[in-house]
């Protein structure tokens, strides 16, 4: 066979194909979840979670505590359809103190539909706080100061279980956690690594790491719902990244349960450890801040 021959040259370029193929194999199956060894896919696992930390801020991330944000929540019918929208206020201590103080025009009562509360409604200027402490919840209203449902209450401490900042800044150390490399992907146009962790009651976090920028892209969490028999899977999308104050905020964030969107929030402003008075998710608070609120807004 001649050198320059057209058989001589695929000759090459099947030999160097072939020796491309046995160099980068051994890397190729070590980025497959499905042929990693089981240590090799945590300590890959617990990589990506270190580099999602840093790319939020780090210790400027890991250290908040209190966060205060405001903006506008897009409603949903049950269609999936947009049906308006409504500012808020939403106070943060983590892990497990929320207070949120909707600011709506005239009577509404869409407080049903937006956080499951039944006989709810806009007074006062248009004004509903509903505020969680730990295992204790209130309302106000036009009624007054009212103890929230139980049901309220146990709701708001699985989410808080579900939360992916608390799982980022309390929970990585926490017993019987599971956690696994789960593969690169294309999100939205994104390069993107996956890793899961499972906890010890079962719910499954995904989170979509962006390669670039080592933000968070999506998270999915997955719980069983033994009453239908079925997983429901809970997603929340995080887009325009901005920094502030010490961490890395998205200011646009979507939900979707089982693929319906459920929830869109738009941030006007947030804040990282602003130093809240230490009133602020007591009961005794709600009746003087919705006085305030009203006195603001004539």
């Amino acid at each position: 066979m001649r050198m320059n021959s057209p058989q001589f040259h695929r000759g090459i370029a099947i030999g160097i194909a072939i020796f491309a193929a046995l160099c980068f194999a051994p890397t190729i199956a070590a980025q497959n979840p499905e042929t990693m060894m089981p240590e090799q896919s945590e300590a890959k696992g617990k990589q990506l979670l270190r580099d999602l930390i840093a790319g939020l801020g780090g210790p400027g991330y890991t250290e908040v505590r209190e966060s205060e944000c405001t903006g506008r929540r897009a409603l949903f019918g049950h269609s999936g359809d947009l049906t308006g929208y409504i500012s808020f206020n939403d106070f943060r201590h983590y892990p497990d103190k929320a207070r949120i103080e909707y600011l709506g025009h005239g009577r509404n009562t869409i407080l049903l539909s937006l956080i499951g509360l039944d006989g709810l409604d806009f007074a006062h200027g248009g004004i509903v706080i509903t505020l969680y402490n730990g295992d204790r919840g209130w309302s106000f209203d036009r009624s007054g100061v009212n103890e929230l449902p139980v049901t309220s209450i146990t709701d708001f401490q699985e989410q808080m279980k579900r939360n992916v900042d608390n799982l980022l800044r309390f929970r990585l150390n926490e017993p019987g956690l599971i956690i696994r490399f789960g593969g690169g992907d294309t999100v939205d146009l994104k390069q993107v690594d996956w890793v899961e962790v499972t906890d010890s009651e079962g719910r499954k976090f995904r989170l979509a790491v962006d390669r670039s920028t080592h933000q968070l892209d999506r998270a999915v969490v997955s719980t069983e719902d033994p009453e239908n028999q079925q997983i429901n899977d809970d997603t929340t999308i995080y887009t325009n990244y901005q920094l502030k104050d010490s961490a890395w905020t998205p200011m646009q964030v979507s939900r979707e349960h089982n693929g319906r969107r459920v929830a869109q929030f738009f941030y006007d402003s947030c804040r990282c450890n602003p130093g809240f008075p230490q009133d602020l998710f007591s009961k005794d608070s709600l009746k003087t801040r919705g006085a305030e609120l009203v006195s603001k807004r004539k």
